[in-house]
């Protein structure tokens, strides 16, 4: 990869807590690249280091082949966009917008045409003179975002952005926001704790656990193709069932649930396996079926759940717990009923326990 950052074996603590361990992460210009993980997971941080209000406690950080770790957070070119939007509320939209441009000397006459060219791009030329308390909450996001694009920085980094917003308008923002990172190429660092969001903005998703890095990938790669447990867990929903190996030959394994459930599932990327498994499948990709057949077992109906586009089958065969995405277009089998659960092997993952 031709990387326009890169973290090179980056560590942090704050005291004794070690926050981000031994980083290694490349982005390419103009990409667009998602920070996603629980709380505490180093996301922030990292976000931080790269903008330079906190130090790495070792590594280096390098952008656009200059290592930029001595250098101070106005001297890198990155535009920042924070969730709680840091607009100053005492100045007009225009005069925040117009801020970063005055701290660099700009001459004013081209202040003004800077300014008013920006708002007029995200649709608020016409409320330059209003205060940040008399915008709504997306339109303070805005012009958060457009303050952070006026200079035209090398990058533009956004920590939980639209985190404030309501569903719709968080929606909206997402288009926008990806709308604006193809239109100016511009190269962004996304930190969300939002999987959707992660998956619908990103040309690659990094997933962090307890400071490393699990996987990073396209959003379809950390979908379909989860590297572990953890990643399939946190990206989107899943069902995570304890197995042991029954057999195995170059291609498949057969995998005992007990209950009397036995099923086929590919072969893990590691190769051989032994003993007990995890293996996890997506709601999406369980199948309901009148009878048994191939690669199927019997289960029982416990819930049927109305979620608008789709109905959430809730289902169970002894100890064995299992969640199913329905389309609404066939009726469900009633709540008490008896089904067949059957998937097809390849749409399931199967990771050491």
């Amino acid at each position: 990869m031709n990387a326009f950052i890169h973290f090179h074996d980056v560590s942090k603590s704050f005291g004794q807590t070690l926050v981000v361990e031994n980083l290694e992460l490349e982005v390419k210009k103009g990409e667009f690249v998602s920070l996603l993980g629980p709380s505490g997971s180093g996301k922030t941080t990292i976000l931080m280091m790269l903008a330079g209000f906190e130090d790495a406690s070792s590594g280096a950080i390098w952008m656009d082949g200059e290592r930029i770790q001595d250098l101070p957070p106005h001297k890198r070119g990155i535009g920042v966009v924070f969730q709680n939007y840091a607009l100053f509320p005492h100045m007009t939209i225009a005069e925040n917008v117009a801020f970063p441009l005055q701290m660099r000397g700009m001459a004013k006459s081209e202040i003004r045409e800077r300014v008013a060219k920006a708002l007029d791009r995200v649709r608020l030329g016409h409320l330059g003179e209003r205060r940040p308390d008399q915008l709504s909450g997306g339109q303070q996001q805005r012009v958060a975002l457009t303050r952070a694009l006026v200079f035209e920085p090398k990058v533009v980094l956004m920590d939980e952005p639209l985190g404030a917003l309501d569903k719709q308008l968080r929606e909206e923002m997402q288009l926008e926001i990806r709308e604006l990172h193809r239109r100016l190429g511009l190269t962004v660092v996304f930190v969300t704790h939002d999987q959707g969001e992660a998956l619908t903005m990103s040309d690659r998703v990094a997933i962090f656990d307890k400071g490393r890095i699990s996987q990073i990938g396209s959003a379809s790669d950390v979908y379909d193709k989860p590297a572990n447990a953890f990643v399939a867990q946190f990206i989107g929903e899943t069902n995570l069932l304890k197995a042991e190996v029954a057999s195995q030959d170059h291609r498949e394994l057969v995998v005992d649930f007990g209950e009397g459930a036995r099923i086929r599932t590919p072969r893990p990327a590691s190769g051989d396996v032994a003993g007990n498994v995890v293996v996890s499948i997506r709601p999406e990709r369980l199948m309901l079926a009148s009878e048994a057949g191939d690669n199927s077992f019997e289960a029982g109906v416990d819930d049927v759940v109305y979620q608008g586009d789709h109905l959430r089958l809730h289902l169970s065969r002894g100890a064995l717990r299992f969640v199913v995405r329905c389309e609404r277009r066939n009726a469900p089998p009633a709540v008490g009923s008896r089904t067949h659960l059957r998937f097809d092997p390849a749409d399931c993952t199967v990771f050491a326990a």
